[in-house]
């Protein structure tokens, strides 16, 4: 595990700025005021939360704040304000951890620092992987509560924040408890897009891999749970669900024996108000036809599949304990393309796992060069303790496993730059994500992203706004064609959380450039 005196600046942490929830009441026989004295209510308890790692943690930080929002409590929006300061943490690899710790470390310095009474609560997979050493290293924490413990986070929030005594709380909890939660939610991100984590765990076997023994096994939400829950989400304002899970494509395996994503997908397209369907965490061993069909054939789901694929090498995928080999990779690859024109592939690669040598390392950097990921982002190898990797005598040196990853990174970035070239004149529908401020001599533009961007990960697409002049580009429209664009047609102006059509004009390293089009012209 990292060192707790690590000083690594942790990146920035989404934080909460809003609350939804109504404030707290008095007990019933305490409403009536007295004859000659108000009664004061007192002031709520306010909870600020800092939620680390994945998209899936960020689904579990929404649903710690629901259940606070359900107990009263109400949000501070800085760790200063607050009287409780929530850590929702990530320990999935090495820098995942020294950020998580660096981020309980802070919090309860401002705690010994701090003129009003504060609490600090840690959360997430750092607590329920390392509970125990973090109750000792760091008795400053005034609970640790486990991924287990979610469903009632809520309550022993309160209860800590109203108790006289200072009594540690250490709950962990099983985490192979069943995905049945039905808390309602409190939106960390924009409202037009919603993240949709319909499992927990993981079955699958991979060695380099700690995430099944702190998150468990694979267990399904039932569809009539996320059913709601989409409909919930669409009724305030969502348009696009994010599916994602440890492992999206085995969803409904333990409920019916059957790969269900094809049916979730359906059930999700079906409920008004969806406008896009992103799938994230496809396991490649269990694509299924049917999976295929649905994506290729249902129109909400957008053409893009996040697929890890972590090597290529059959050395490297036995190693790794994957469930494939190069032939069915490239097979399942081909399948994809042919199936659904136009689709876009993210994936993921380790570099640098024990035993992997020159050879393995240029069968992988030649595989990234010839398959022209639209997508794809690469990790070094963490030795994680406790996994079955972290024991093999071959390990490869860290500065050889850096040197990798820039090398990966340099093919990949000549593919991304080309595939940005090729988009030059596409229209595009696209969905606003807000406005980009005018800075260093710069002109506002509008963030948005098309059905190939899936949000936080990828690329944004700039957009001028009407009536101004295009952000600095490195290869664009000619200014004649502009100018006779402009003139053609009145161009609507763009407003954050709705659709666009855009036509895009150049790029700017991994970005695009882009330009509305004139009102009446659609993709």
């Amino acid at each position: 595990m990292a060192s707790w005196g690590h000083s690594r600046a942790p990146r920035p942490a989404k934080s909460i700025t809003h609350w939804k929830s109504g404030k707290r009441r008095m007990p019933a026989d305490n409403r009536t005021k007295a004859p000659h004295r108000q009664q004061v209510e007192p002031a709520p308890i306010r909870v600020n939360l800092i939620s680390l790692g994945c998209p899936k943690n960020l689904v579990d930080s929404e649903m710690i704040l629901g259940s606070a929002g359900a107990e009263g409590l109400e949000v501070a929006a800085s760790p200063e304000d607050a009287d409780v300061i929530v850590i929702n943490t990530c320990s999935f690899i090495e820098s995942a951890k020294a950020e998580s710790i660096q981020a309980i470390l802070e919090a309860c310095e401002l705690k010994s620092s701090s003129e009003t009474p504060k609490k600090v609560v840690v959360t997430g997979c750092l607590a329920q992987r390392y509970g125990a050493e973090l109750r000792k290293e760091v008795p400053e924490v005034d609970a640790i509560i486990g991924l287990g413990e979610y469903d009632d986070i809520g309550s022993a929030l309160r209860s800590l924040t109203e108790s006289r005594r200072h009594k540690q709380i250490f709950r962990l909890g099983d985490p192979d408890k069943a995905c049945n939660a039905e808390v309602g939610r409190f939106r960390l991100t924009p409202s037009h897009y919603a993240y949709v984590k319909i499992s927990e765990g993981c079955d699958n076997p991979c060695t380099f891999c700690s995430i099944p023994s702190f998150r468990g096994g694979f267990r399904s939400k039932p569809l009539r749970l996320i059913e709601e829950e989409v409909r919930e989400l669409a009724q305030s304002g969502t348009k696009e669900v994010v599916v994602i899970s440890q492992d999206t494509t085995s969803y409904g395996i333990d409920l019916t024996g059957k790969f269900e994503l094809p049916r979730l997908l359906e059930t999700i397209a079906a409920v008004d108000g969806i406008r896009w369907i992103r799938v994230l965490y496809v396991y490649p061993s269990f694509v299924t036809d049917e999976m295929i069909s649905a994506i290729a054939e249902i129109d909400k789901v957008v053409k893009y599949i996040d697929i890890p694929l972590q090597h290529i090498s059959d050395k490297m995928l036995r190693r790794m304990g994957r469930r494939s080999n190069e032939s069915k990779t490239r097979a399942l690859l081909d399948k994809l393309r042919e199936r659904i024109p136009g689709l876009y592939l993210r994936t993921t690669f380790i570099v640098g796992f024990p035993g992997e040598d020159d050879a393995e390392f240029d069968t992988l950097k030649r595989f990234v060069r010839d398959s022209k990921f639209e997508r794809l982002g690469v990790f070094t190898y963490s030795q994680e303790e406790g996994t079955p990797a972290a024991t093999f005598s071959d390990q490869v040196p860290e500065d050889v496993r850096k040197a990798r990853l820039e090398e990966i990174m340099l093919v990949q970035q000549a593919n991304a730059f080309a595939h940005n070239r090729s988009r030059r004149g596409e229209k595009a529908q696209v969905i606003v994500e807000g406005l980009e401020p005018a800075k260093q001599g710069k002109r506002a533009a509008w963030r948005c992203r098309s059905t190939g961007e899936a949000p936080e990960i990828d690329p944004i697409i700039y957009v001028e706004q009407p009536g101004e002049a295009a952000p600095e580009r490195e290869t664009a429209l000619p200014k004649s064609f502009r100018e006779l664009s402009a003139k053609a047609a009145p161009r609507r102006p763009l407003v954050q959380g709705t659709f666009a059509h855009v036509r895009i004009t150049g790029s700017k390293d991994y970005d695009l450039l882009a330009e509305p089009l004139p009102a009446g012209r659609r993709v």
